[in-house]
């Protein structure tokens, strides 16, 4: 085996310098530092809040994830006349940042529950946009509206836009059958719609589970239900080297 001692090995005239051929395996020593040949993904920075995100040492790529948050269910006391909340919008985008060292995050907050009892006939609440602004790429998930009180008509869900994929938020649910009865929130990519709460039923419904998703409608001849709030957006950042 030949052994070469260097201190500096460059490639001729700013070309790419190879190590080994097609076939070959090129080790590391024991003890011997990987430094400048890491890649793949490092680490990862999840926000449930506004704030802002800083690249970090040695991170040239980052794949993001970015969810709008979800509407609230309206609240009535004849369910055919309110609707779950829709769902936020969905963004996925793919980024060099080896010039980019600081991005403004935003992150949608779910639309405040509504009161449905007799005499009270409220629309719900729309959630908050969640997004990622560097400067150049701005990447946006919409939050999705509060439930209508459109008759069987339904909530449309939101939409996004700048990402390689952008996929938009379930509609939340409306009732076509039966009075005196909840419909469900629309689901998001990464949440599931809550459940209504109807007339007789248990005030405590099921709430939007995961992230982005709306909450079900509410309503109630007799009493003074709430509808749940719809759920939160979040904004992932997978850092690559």
């Amino acid at each position: 085996m030949s052994k070469v001692n260097v201190d500096t090995i460059e490639p001729q005239s700013a070309s790419t310098l190879t190590l080994g051929g097609s076939g070959d395996t090129v080790t590391l020593g024991s003890g011997a530092s990987a430094s400048g040949f890491d890649s793949g993904l490092a680490s990862v920075q999840t926000f449930t809040s506004s704030g802002t995100w800083t690249r970090p040492s040695g991170i040239t790529k980052v794949i993001m994830e970015v969810q709008g948050a979800g509407g609230s269910g309206s609240g009535s006391p004849n369910g055919e006349d309110c609707n779950g909340g829709a769902a936020g919008g969905y963004a996925k985008k793919f980024l060099d940042v080896s010039s980019i060292s600081t991005s403004t995050i935003t992150v949608g907050a779910g639309g405040a529950g509504v009161e449905g009892a007799s005499g009270v006939i409220n629309a719900g609440n729309d959630g908050g946009f969640s997004k990622w602004a560097d400067g150049t790429n701005t990447i946006t998930a919409n939050g999705g509206d509060g439930g209508s009180l459109s008759h069987y008509a339904g909530t449309e869900g939101a939409t996004a836009t700048g990402g390689d994929i952008n996929i938009q938020g379930g509609d939340g649910w409306s009732i076509e059958y039966s009075a005196y009865t909840g419909s469900r929130g629309g689901f998001s990519f990464l949440g599931t719609g809550g459940h209504g709460k109807g007339y007789g039923k248990s005030t405590s419904g099921w709430p939007p589970r995961g992230y982005g998703a709306g909450s079900g409608s509410v309503s109630n001849w007799s009493s003074s239900y709430t509808s749940d709030t719809g759920g939160a957006g979040i904004v992932i950042v997978w850092e690559y080297k």
